[in-house]
């Protein structure tokens, strides 16, 4: 799953050099001109940060780089059948939930022996690495993630008498309270937090909050976790939490129709929750220095919600010739070098460890701090490949929907999508 805050276009790079590849214990079949095919998704690096790996990787092994930027469209089916083919790219780049998906055909290289050489010592962020690591075995290497947190319009706030963030959950409550009652209880086109019903990202926080799962597995089979205690408190926290501060209009819709940053840049939110500033600037360029942002508070004082992680991961196709140097490509890609200077310097991704987002946080605008310290704190979908089912049916943004507009209650709601979770988990996903 993608979480995207730049659309930076990317060229096509290889970068030429002699010698010969680093060791794996894969044995490197045959290859006629030490050439490594790496396929990238359109806008998920910048060409400086493209060119800081590949630099990296040649001057480690005198091999060629040659990467091929991939459209969004039918991706999946794409990848699925490149990895099918007996000379697939060596290095793909592959959405973190969509991990579990090809490598439950086999398609992907299992780099569990080599996960120690390349996490460095690092904590790799549990959004990222989970996702990848299915039934024990870690079949990808994070490389960049993206996630949400609260962006507030500070004026909006002042006004009500609210001047810094919130740090639990109450007090953000108190803190809307104010915000609803000085732009009028129930002001048909205004929201103190906008919520969309069918933005499930957001929701799930509450879940996770809550000490809920989505799913849990067992003896090799997974199974819905909505009906527990934990999760009904947390999606019960969550209708009251949309319902209280989101206008009724929002109950059923995505966060993209109507679009929410637009609906704040236009002043009809006082907060949303969302991924980037950037593009409510560059559409509103006066509200540079009137924007806040800070992690969505947990219900347990001094910590912050639990947050879904999109983001990349990069994965060796099994049938590559050079398992080698594509291990290589890899421990570049992921080094602490590229992942401060590139991937946060440069393309203001969240960086794949703990230990990297403590190092880097410091140095950014607290606008842009407070997407990393939510990072830290990060949960896993189901590593199934099944989970590709449950988002491209669209299954869990009904669900909420279910939940925020009343139609069912949270414990009819769960029962009925933990029913679906129970078969969609369960199959390919294909």
């Amino acid at each position: 799953m993608k979480v995207h805050h730049l659309a930076v276009p990317l060229a096509a790079l290889a970068i030429t050099a002699t010698a010969c590849g680093g060791g794996s214990d894969a044995q490197d079949k045959p290859s006629a001109d030490r050439t490594l095919t790496v396929w990238l998704m359109d806008g998920d690096l910048t060409d400086t940060t493209v060119a800081a790996i590949n630099k990296a990787f040649t001057q480690a092994t005198g091999a060629r780089v040659n990467v091929q930027i991939q459209q969004w469209d039918d991706i999946n089916t794409k990848i699925t059948t490149a990895l099918a083919q007996s000379d697939p790219p060596d290095v793909l780049d592959l959405g973190n939930t969509d991990v579990p998906l090809f490598a439950a055909n086999g398609g992907l290289s299992d780099l569990t022996r080599h996960r120690a050489e390349l996490s460095g010592g690092q904590t790799w962020l549990p959004g990222l690495v989970g996702p990848a690591t299915v039934d024990g075995k870690t079949y990808a290497a994070p490389l960049f993630a993206g996630n949400r947190a609260v962006i507030y319009n500070k004026d909006i706030w002042a006004k009500a008498g609210v001047t810094r963030p919130p740090a639990t959950l109450t007090e953000f409550a108190a803190d809307l309270d104010k915000i609803k009652k000085a732009h009028g209880d129930g002001a048909a086109d205004f929201s103190a937090l906008y919520l969309p019903g069918r933005e499930w990202h957001s929701a799930v926080q509450f879940v996770w909050d809550a000490g809920g799962q989505l799913a849990s597995q067992s003896g090799g089979r997974w199974q819905g976790a909505l009906e527990s205690a934990q999760a009904q408190r947390g999606l019960q926290a969550w209708k009251n939490f949309q319902n209280s501060y989101s206008v009724p209009a929002s109950r059923n819709v995505d966060n993209v129709t109507p679009d929410q940053r637009a609906l704040f840049g236009q002043g009809r939110a006082a907060a949303i929750v969302d991924t980037s500033i950037s593009q409510i600037v560059k559409a509103h360029p006066t509200m540079k220095n009137r924007i806040g942002t800070f992690p969505f508070p947990s219900a347990t004082p001094g910590k912050s919600q639990p947050v879904f992680l999109g983001g990349s991961d990069l994965a060796i196709a099994a049938k590559s010739r050079n398992q080698a140097l594509a291990l290589a490509w890899l421990k570049a890609a992921t080094s602490p070098g590229i992942q401060k200077n590139d991937i946060v310097g440069v393309d203001g991704w969240t960086p794949i460890s703990t230990q990297l987002i403590d190092q880097t946080r410091g140095g950014l605008a607290p606008t842009a701090a407070a997407f990393l310290t939510a990072a830290a704190n990060s949960v896993a979908t189901p590593a199934t490949p099944g989970w590709a089912t449950v988002e491209t049916d669209k299954s869990i943004n009904g669900f909420f929907a279910d939940i925020a507009t009343g139609r069912t209650s949270t414990a009819e709601a769960a029962r009925s999508f933990d029913g679906h979770l129970d078969q969609a988990l369960n199959t390919s996903g294909q």
